[in-house]
């Protein structure tokens, strides 16, 4: 049962940057789709798709605060082994847009189960790490990283660069927030240099090319390169206060490709400028902070990591993509939260602030483990 008294211990703050967030994007995705005419400014509906997941995400978002969170905890090995089940389902029976096959469709919509798999990882390296005692060790260490690794590589498989990377970003986040033995950190930090460019023989040509591009992007500027250099030069045309909304030629004049997922954060700059893109920093910056504030008020191991794991996955999220569109990264399709577009993206983003607020609430109901 749903305790009334937990509404009093919400952070309010999270609320507020969510919804301030949420709506900056729709704002960014209003202009994103639309086209500069002569007789106008035509729109295409997408921002009011985003704004219908967005009511979806709300109602999921409001059905992980009213449990208690420590039920995932032995609900985890479950929902992992349904999230493998449907990234297999994928690669079989998977919807197949852009060159990619992500989607199953479920006749109303289609669904990334890619998604899911963040959550999955989530929750399940949160009970991982919250069992271990003291420092993480070879074994600890050697079941995160199998139990990562195999939803990782069948969403690379897709192909999904972009996401099979983010779960092991964050997950390594956690692993290194918990804490590594001296051995394996000495051991990591010298096998991982020789062993990491042997990756490079695992990515298909697109993703070797982009990352070649990203060296030297004016070595193909009407192919591969053009993203990038399309790119900085939507930014850097929006100076210090931006061309104002709906004003950007880049975007308007449909010269930035990806404009409403990837590369949303090229529309924002070249809009509202620098001055612009520093406050949805500062935002963003808040949001973790007080994410990171939760996980320290966290009276258990799993509610702490729970928090954490969350925290590193907005943080890669946030930096990988602003990375990639200011040409200081390689392109891998990574979205920036709540301000690109994506339904299923929407609803785990929303959810996993849902977990962060389920902990927070529940920070005064039992003491400290």
């Amino acid at each position: 049962m749903f305790d009334r008294r937990l509404i009093a211990y919400i952070n309010w703050p999270i609320l507020g940057l969510l919804f301030i967030l949420f709506a900056a994007g729709v704002l960014n995705l209003y202009s994103a789709s639309s086209l500069r005419l002569e007789e106008g400014v035509a729109v295409t509906p997408i921002y009011k798709k985003q704004l219908l997941w967005g009511a979806v995400a709300l109602g999921g978002m409001l059905v992980c605060m009213l449990f208690d969170y420590r039920h995932l905890s032995a609900l985890s090995w479950y929902i992992y082994v349904v999230t493998i089940i449907l990234l297999i389902c994928v690669l079989w029976y998977g919807k197949t847009i852009g060159g990619s096959q992500r989607w199953l469709d479920l006749f109303f919509f289609n669904f990334q189960p890619a998604e899911a798999a963040k959550v999955s990882i989530l929750i399940l390296g949160a009970r991982m790490l919250s069992r271990v005692e003291g420092l993480v060790g070879w074994r600890d260490l050697l079941k995160i990283c199998v139990a990562v690794a195999i939803p990782a590589l069948l969403i690379i498989r897709q192909p999904d660069l972009g996401t099979g990377l983010s779960l092991i970003l964050f997950a390594g986040g956690m692993i290194v927030y918990c804490g590594l033995r001296a051995g394996v950190l000495r051991a990591i930090v010298i096998l991982l240099p020789l062993v990491l460019p042997f990756g490079w023989l695992f990515l298909h040509d697109y993703q070797k090319e982009r990352i070649l591009t990203f060296l030297n992007p004016e070595s193909d500027p009407l192919g591969s390169g053009y993203h990038i250099i399309q790119s900085k030069i939507a930014i850097g045309s929006g100076g210090f206060w931006g061309k104002g909304f709906l004003e950007g030629s880049q975007s308007q004049l449909r010269f930035l490709p990806e404009k409403h997922t990837d590369f949303a954060f090229a529309v924002f700059g070249e809009e509202w400028g620098f001055v612009g893109a520093i406050l949805l920093l500062v935002l963003f910056c808040a949001l973790l902070y007080q994410i990171f504030l939760i996980s320290l008020e966290a009276k258990d191991d799993f509610g702490r990591y729970l928090c954490i794991g969350v925290f590193f996955y907005f943080f890669w999220q946030i930096v990988v993509n602003i990375g990639m569109v200011l040409g200081l990264m390689p392109v891998v399709g990574m979205p920036l939260p709540f301000i690109s577009y994506g339904g299923s993206a929407s609803v785990v983003n929303f959810c996993l602030i849902g977990l962060v607020l389920n902990v927070s609430m529940r920070r005064f109901m039992f003491k400290r483990k």
